[in-house]
């Protein structure tokens, strides 16, 4: 089955119902489809919405977000757990790494935009991403 939005030629919009093209096609040639306001036959499809929301949609929308959410927290709970908070230290760890002159390890911490453009024009390679924000703990 295919629906069609459809308008007659007085303006009256309304939806049919064919079985494929072909059958809406040969419906139209013969005159058989009619507005059902006023009986106007001279009718033409007009675009039509492609979507349906429901709160089904919305629902599945909600488990996503919250299993998106569920992964984030995992993710900052390994960082946080297997990386060392070197602070606004970042940078200069990370070239220390990368020259020798400390043992490498997983680093995070906070680096300006000019320090980033030294570490990429340095070699240094580094993954950036968002922490979120620390609860309220007057909450």
């Amino acid at each position: 089955m295919i629906a069609y939005d459809l308008q007659c030629g007085n303006g009256h919009a309304f939806e049919g119902w064919f079985k494929d093209v072909p059958a809406y096609e040969d419906q139209e040639k013969k005159g058989l489809i009619a507005c059902p306001v006023c009986n106007d036959t001279a009718v033409i499809r007009i675009p039509s919405t492609f979507s349906i929301k429901s709160s089904q949609n919305a629902e599945k929308l909600a488990d996503s977000h919250a299993e998106l959410m569920q992964i984030g927290q995992k993710i900052v709970d390994f960082v946080e757990k297997n990386f060392d908070d070197v602070g606004c230290n970042f940078s200069k760890e990370a070239l220390k790494m990368h020259y020798g002159v400390t043992k490498p390890r997983s680093i995070r911490g906070i680096s300006t935009k000019e320090e980033e453009k030294t570490l990429k024009e340095e070699g240094v390679q580094f993954f950036k991403f968002p922490m979120p924000p620390e609860p309220d703990s007057d909450a």
